[in-house]
């Protein structure tokens, strides 16, 4: 579970380190102090609300491994509101952390907390302390004495083996996991724009090593889920595109390669369509390189920086070698993210990506307009 945490879901960048004092958000004299006597921390970010009245504080402390991470809770003030997770559960993946669009929930990736594994074999159990308050003088009052309490400061809820998907509230309260199948690691949340569902890719675990393996970013299966936990998985291909929402909430959109997938979200029978782009980026390519070359003549640096990503991006895309012969056309890749900013277009960018170890390289980066139109249907008289 460690090396899964070494990168984001979507090939972040690794996580700064920095005093917990800084995380964007003024702490009061009191909060300051006690964050004074902590260890040095990693905070890998603050995710505020959209109204600007909350802000989730996302940091790793010396218990837990860097890139697993705790959360609290602050007031636009500064104040600290309250732990949010309980001591059973960490948090994965920081950059899936958001706010629904309205500010009313939170939606996180949580596993279960490796260092709080319960014994097999309890302990024998020791004695219990004498609480009875000791004996006064005649007729002198008894001294209250405090009783011990086992109760924990935040309630434990399910916690799993694999990434599952949790929800709470605006306060950090009603915390349950939305998904708990175990097994499948959830990533990519996004938060359709009511607020009522997410979508997100999801992968067995050997996908997601296999793929990690091959030095790509992570890929899973589309689907939608809703707030009282229903499921409805959009299609049995794996992507690395995170899911996106049509402004109106009614469809869902992501990409298979060079394919643009569109879903219904909501509906008793749902249908889906499928935008196949091969061809069009491919001619569209042609023309981007020859006006890069073009440019490019009279430089001898530049030909040379060409020529190192051109055969990066041959050797990763073999598919991009097509149709005329030997010719390699350097920008022809695969869609990498989408952006549906309105109802009758979608942004689509495509780009070479390839992670090491240590980095990560990302050339040709491109976008595409696709607009949409409703599709014509027969009407029975």
């Amino acid at each position: 579970m460690k090396g899964r945490f070494g990168q984001g879901a979507s090939g972040s960048a690794p996580l700064v380190c920095e005093w917990r004092m800084r995380i964007g958000v003024r702490l009061t004299e009191r909060r300051t102090l006690t964050f004074a006597l902590l260890s040095f921390l990693c905070l890998p970010r603050t995710v505020v609300s959209p109204e600007g009245l909350r802000a989730l504080a996302l940091y790793s402390t010396s218990e837990s491994d860097k890139y697993d991470f705790r959360i609290d809770l602050y007031s636009s003030d500064g104040t600290f509101i309250r732990n949010v997770l309980p001591s059973d559960m960490i948090g994965a993946f920081p950059s899936e952390a958001a706010w629904s669009p309205d500010g009313q929930r939170i939606a996180f990736i949580g596993v279960r907390n490796p260092s709080t594994q319960a014994s097999p074999t309890p302990a024998d159990a020791a004695p219990l302390p004498d609480m009875q308050p000791p004996a006064g003088a005649p007729g002198e009052p008894a001294t209250a004495q405090p009783s011990p309490s086992v109760a924990p400061l935040i309630q434990s809820v399910p916690a799993f083996k694999t990434e599952q998907i949790y929800v709470g509230d605006r306060d950090g309260f009603s915390l349950k996991p939305l998904t708990t199948r175990e097994g499948l690691i959830y990533f990519q949340l996004a938060w359709s724009p009511d607020g009522s569902q997410l979508a997100a890719l999801a992968c067995k675990e050997d996908e997601w090593n296999a793929r990690k393996g091959e030095g790509k970013s992570a890929w899973g299966r589309p689907r939608v889920i809703t707030l009282d936990g229903r499921e409805r998985l959009l299609d049995d291909r794996l992507t690395d595109v995170a899911p996106v929402w049509s402004p109106d909430g009614s469809k869902v959109a992501t990409a298979f390669d060079y394919d643009v997938s569109i879903y219904d979200a909501a509906g008793n029978a749902p249908t889906g369509a499928s935008l196949p782009l091969r061809d069009p980026l491919y001619a569209s390519s042609i023309v981007y390189d020859e006006k890069l070359s073009h440019s490019n003549s009279n430089t001898a640096t530049s030909a040379n920086k060409t020529g190192v990503a051109a055969s990066n991006s041959a050797a990763a895309n073999p598919s991009a070698n097509v149709a005329t012969g030997a010719r390699v056309v350097n920008s022809f890749n695969p869609v990498v993210r989408l952006e549906w900013a309105e109802p009758e277009m979608l942004f689509a960018e495509t780009a070479f990506v390839r992670f090491y170890r240590n980095d990560s390289v990302t050339s040709y980066l491109r976008w595409h307009v696709l607009k949409l139109s409703p599709q014509a249907t027969l009407v029975r008289q």
